[in-house]
């Protein structure tokens, strides 16, 4: 067994916008124990008889924080390479990056070495697990898939439906994507740790027969995701009214082709109205919060606290390549901006729930990671407090844990991921010689636990 010393940072629940703290496990000096099967056998504190059981590995990460790895609700993989590639808004973004950057995955070689570049940016960003989007390629869910494998990581991807309204070469027929969308989840859906998405771009690319075929592919196989865009920009929102003018709302063109459910994970939601947040809350649906996406293109602001008090759930999501980076610590501090443009307030508590356990549970993986409990697969990010002078003097001013995970998540990036964790096995560590993770039967004092201090 493997037991990782640290301050131990986990959710069960939302803890809200004034946070409960029974939703919170902050554990100041705590033990992470790991089973040989790369489980979590139990969260809690240190305790100093730990130094002298036998057959039990310790990893020192004191005077850091250990939480579950980030969860990216939303991402696309084959944009990796026009990620802060300029547009004039979102449809201009994907006639002059998007769609020729996807139209390159037609090549397998290709598309199998930005995928492997793309995995290990991730797990270099302390990223575990993210709801992923191929292209309509084929062999870029291939490539993803055998990529994620070789890494043992938990992963939701899927083959872009397109079958109007975007360029010839990534254009096919209704019944085309079918079938090679049936042959792919036969071929990855369930396999290790690997999870399929039906992935239809968005209205505007979708004929009502292919939305049709998207409904039929939700029922093939238990446990599959539904991803697509809804509601980004208002010039999108108005080209949605003009190609589906017998539906109330944009949204309601995908309730009318039966895609809303618990499983339904639908990127953006910035020009939704009161029915529809209450519509996709009623449905069990998921909104997945791009604000640094939002603000690259202009798109607009989500309405965090609207979208709560419908009671619907929201995760956060960097997506790349609209979003700059793949960090979740950048698409924190964002998501922060973005609502205080609105009178609101992002509590840090709830900002980290939203990148962990919000998008486990979006994707449908919630009882497999996202979380520090016992049974849960142990996908950890190790996050130093301070990586730069400026954090180093802004941490050192004997601030509550509170204030020191506002000031981790406004100035966080890369640089502070220590290390990130695939199944209880270190996969990344950051170069430091002299201050890495390290096994060691050093002294210690016991810890203390805690909800929230």
């Amino acid at each position: 067994m493997r037991l990782l010393r640290g301050t131990l940072l986990g959710f069960e629940r939302d803890p809200g916008a004034e946070p409960d703290r029974g939703a919170i496990t902050w554990i100041e000096d705590g033990a992470l124990a790991i089973g040989d099967d790369g489980r979590i056998v139990e969260a809690r504190a240190w305790r100093n008889e730990d130094r002298h059981r036998s057959g039990l590995e310790i990893v020192d990460w004191r005077d850091r924080l250990i939480m579950p790895g980030f969860v990216d609700a939303h991402v696309h993989y084959p944009q990796l390479d026009v990620a802060a590639a300029w547009a004039r808004g979102l449809l201009d973004w994907l006639e002059r990056q998007t769609f020729p950057a996807e139209a390159a995955f037609a090549d397998a070689g290709h598309a199998n070495e930005v995928a492997g570049a793309f995995l290990d940016a991730l797990l270099r960003h302390g990223t575990t697990s993210a709801g992923v989007w191929a292209t309509v390629h084929p062999a870029s869910v291939d490539a993803f898939f055998e990529q994620a494998a070789a890494r043992d990581m938990r992963m939701v991807c899927g083959k872009v439906l397109m079958d109007r309204n975007c360029p010839a070469g990534l254009r096919e027929t209704a019944d085309r994507a079918e079938r090679a969308s049936l042959a792919l989840i036969e071929r990855w859906h369930g396999r290790g740790r690997l999870g399929y998405a039906v992935t239809p771009r968005f209205a505007p690319t979708s004929s009502p027969g292919l939305l049709d075929v998207a409904a039929r592919l939700m029922t093939v196989r238990e446990g599959l995701v539904l991803q697509t865009h809804v509601a980004e920009s208002r010039d999108e929102v108005a080209w949605v009214a003009e190609l589906f003018p017998d539906s109330r709302s944009y949204l309601d063109v995908y309730e009318r082709a039966g895609l809303l459910g618990p499983r339904s994970i639908l990127a953006h939601g910035l020009w939704l109205d009161a029915v529809d947040r209450e519509r996709l809350a009623a449905l069990g649906a998921s909104l997945a919060f791009c604000p640094s996406s939002n603000l690259v293109l202009g798109s607009g602001l989500l309405d965090l606290d609207a979208a709560t008090r419908a009671g619907l759930a929201v995760a956060l999501a960097t997506d790349v390549g609209g979003g700059p980076s793949l960090s979740m610590l950048r698409a924190l501090h964002d998501a922060h901006q973005v609502l205080a443009l609105q009178g609101q307030h992002l509590d840090p508590w709830r900002g980290f729930y939203l990148a962990t356990l919000a998008g486990a549970r979006a994707l449908g993986i919630d009882r497999q990671v996202g979380r520090l409990a016992p049974g849960c697969e142990a996908d950890l990010v190790v996050l130093d407090w301070a990586v730069t002078p400026e954090q180093r003097r802004q941490q050192a001013r004997g601030k509550d844990a509170t204030a020191r995970l506002f000031t981790l998540m406004m100035t966080g990036d890369d640089r502070n991921v220590a290390a990130t964790y695939v199944m209880g096995a270190q996969r990344w560590r950051r170069p430091e010689p002299g201050r890495p993770g390290r096994s060691r039967r050093g002294p210690a004092s016991r810890g203390r636990r805690s909800h929230m201090p």
